[in-house]
């Protein structure tokens, strides 16, 4: 089946949104010594394509991947999973993001000993609530509404303004205007331009992220004896009459409070001392 030329288009103004951040995300890897990954040959790796594994067995194909440590030829750790789309009308933008955080939720679980960030670039027509959705979830979200999008490609005298009902000879015609087009860079600046303050924003929650490191890890082997009550009143009771000077009791369970220097902390809890050495082994 023939590719329709309203997909064309619409991978057209996806590839704009990869040139406007691709820059700035170089340009952030080379200040915080990191590698960013993005579609094309690597010799660390096969194809052209970023693609993760997470932790069961799934592949994810993303859009940018910050490492440290990486290399040309060496894969580093990730500390900055990233994705971009494009999506024109709100009937799809629920769906989309979904996709995304279905892909990167298992990549940032797998390695959250390194905390990745996850973040999405996001363009053209998103509901405040397939946003809030992506946020609720601590994604970075950085998004050009569409009406930006318009402006921008008006600076270069291109009307990509389009709906359901713009023809197909219509499209021709943008999609010609674009690849005519011989300095492209003028709508990827007049795109950043409008969106001067969500790019400012997306690159300091990155860059919060990016310099996050665990200030403190606090360790409580819990002993005692577990009581049951059925209200508070009887928990108040018990409170009252325990004694604390009793001699040791058999252990419960490690408590584990990890701190970071952003004021962040993980709680974990395990009954058994080989579950949370192997734990606190995934953040070494």
């Amino acid at each position: 089946m023939a590719e329709s030329l309203s997909h064309k288009f619409g991978q057209i103004i996806g590839d704009l949104l990869e040139l406007a951040i691709e820059p700035h995300l170089q340009k952030f890897a080379k200040k915080n010594k990191l590698f960013l990954d993005k579609k094309g040959e690597r010799k660390a790796r096969s194809g052209k394509k970023v693609t993760w594994t997470d932790g069961k067995g799934n592949k994810h194909d993303l859009d940018f991947v910050l490492e440290r440590g990486g290399t040309e030829s060496t894969i580093g750790i990730p500390v900055a999973f990233i994705e971009s789309a494009w999506r024109r009308y709100t009937k799809h933008s629920r769906n989309k993001a979904q996709e995304i955080q279905s892909a990167i939720i298992p990549l940032s679980v797998k390695y959250k000993g390194s905390s990745p960030f996850i973040g999405v670039v996001l363009a053209g027509v998103f509901t405040e609530g397939a946003l809030n959705q992506l946020k609720s979830l601590d994604f970075g979200v950085l998004y050009f509404p569409y009406e930006t999008v318009v402006k921008a490609f008006k600076k270069a005298n291109i009307n990509v303004a389009f709906d359901e009902k713009t023809s197909e000879q219509d499209f021709r015609k943008k999609i010609d205007s674009w690849q005519q087009l011989s300095d492209k860079q003028i709508i990827v600046k007049e795109l950043l331009r409008l969106n001067k303050t969500e790019v400012e924003t997306f690159f300091n929650l990155l860059s919060n992220s990016v310099s996050r490191f665990i200030e403190r890890v606090i360790i409580l082997p819990l002993h005692g004896l577990e009581a049951n009550v059925t209200n508070v009143t009887e928990a108040i009771d018990f409170i009252e009459k325990y004694s604390e000077d009793k001699p040791n009791h058999p252990l419960i369970k490690y408590e584990i409070i990890i701190k970071y220097n952003t004021t962040d902390r993980i709680e974990a809890s395990f009954k058994d001392k080989k579950d949370a050495i192997k734990f606190l082994e995934t953040y070494l």
